[in-house]
């Protein structure tokens, strides 16, 4: 890490695991696995790509009919976009169109569940 990154607090791609660290060839397998899984076993999947921002990198926001979504990390845009093609997803940047409403309303109504969970005895 240089100077200028330590007296900021920001890693230099690919210092100490920062958020422009190359992932693994076992990480990619992993979360191209996962996606393509989520994608198969759920009703009317979109594809969002999300920038990278100082915590992660450039990711893959899949979001099904229901609202329940996942998220990745992939290499580039380009790469996201293939992967949405071959699965015949839309695919959309949420720079552009934001998120969709029933991502909002599923992640409510898990929070909502989860704390009535926590109040039963």
């Amino acid at each position: 890490m240089g100077w200028w990154s330590r007296v900021l607090g920001r890693a230099t791609a690919g210092a100490e695991g920062g958020a422009t660290a190359e992932p693994s060839r076992a990480q990619k397998g992993e979360s191209s696995a996962h996606l393509t899984d989520f994608a198969r076993t759920r009703v009317g999947v979109e594809a969002y790509l999300e920038p990278a921002t100082h915590d992660t990198g450039l990711t893959l926001l899949l979001i099904a009919t229901d609202g329940e979504w996942t998220r990745r990390r992939v290499p580039d845009a380009a790469t996201a976009r293939r992967f949405a093609q071959d699965l015949a997803m839309p695919f959309y940047d949420v720079n552009f169109t934001g998120y969709p409403q029933r991502m909002r309303d599923w992640n409510a109504k898990k929070r909502a569940a989860e704390k009535a969970a926590r109040r039963r005895p």
